[in-house]
């Protein structure tokens, strides 16, 4: 008689790691740009897109990266929040690898974003752990009962 072989519940503690790293950035990043929204317009401004687009991200990306915090912190809706973080993260490397590998006429300044010493490559290697962290964490929700 064959008996069926369950996977293990993934650790609780891998979960709540990676929603708490993925979070936390979020609340870094955000915060960055709302307490010094000047340097921020500014920045977002400099990127090499149609400015038609500043005020839609000025305002956007603070309230997304923040309500995908919130999303992380509450188990409920912790799954939604982790397919928000890996669509978020996934655009954001995107669009560095986009500029590392010179697709736009100019490259911007490294200088925008809260890791401003960061040179493009090293922010789009960030970006893609970043990635692989929320990528991780859907997959280890799926995994919990709770979630399916």
């Amino acid at each position: 008689m064959k008996t069926q072989q369950q996977n293990p519940k993934p650790n609780p503690w891998l979960i709540e790691t990676t929603a708490w790293l993925l979070a936390l950035l979020f609340i870094f990043t955000a915060a960055s740009k709302l307490m010094d929204m000047h340097h921020f317009i500014q920045q977002i401004d400099n990127q090499p897109f149609d400015n038609h687009f500043t005020p839609f991200l000025v305002i956007g990306l603070p309230v997304a990266e923040l309500a995908t915090a919130l999303l992380l912190f509450i188990p409920k809706v912790r799954t939604t929040g982790l397919w928000l973080s890996a669509i978020m993260m996934t655009t954001f490397t995107v669009y560095v690898a986009l500029v590392t590998f010179h697709f736009f006429d100019r490259v911007p300044c490294a200088c925008a974003g809260v890791f401003n010493r960061m040179s493009w490559t090293q922010h789009l290697i960030f970006n893609i752990v970043f990635t692989a962290i929320a990528i991780y964490g859907i997959l280890l929700q799926k995994q919990t009962p709770e979630s399916n």
